[in-house]
């Protein structure tokens, strides 16, 4: 899995908290930037587009 090609989003600045993303084969893999030896999620590519869009629409935006 080293092959992966990892990146931070480009709204993370300078901030320690945050996670990467990477293609992998089929699906995304997603990692903590803190520990990138840790484990990672994967998350087929169907879904993953599927909770990007919900982000892009506000959709998991807490009715506060």
């Amino acid at each position: 899995m080293t092959d992966l090609v990892w990146r931070k989003s480009s709204r993370s600045g300078s901030a320690t908290k945050c996670v990467e993303v990477a293609q992998a084969s089929g699906s995304i893999a997603v990692r903590d930037s803190k520990n990138p030896e840790g484990g990672q999620l994967r998350v087929p590519e169907k879904q993953w587009g599927a909770f990007l869009s919900g982000l892009k629409s506000d959709r998991f935006r807490s009715a506060e």
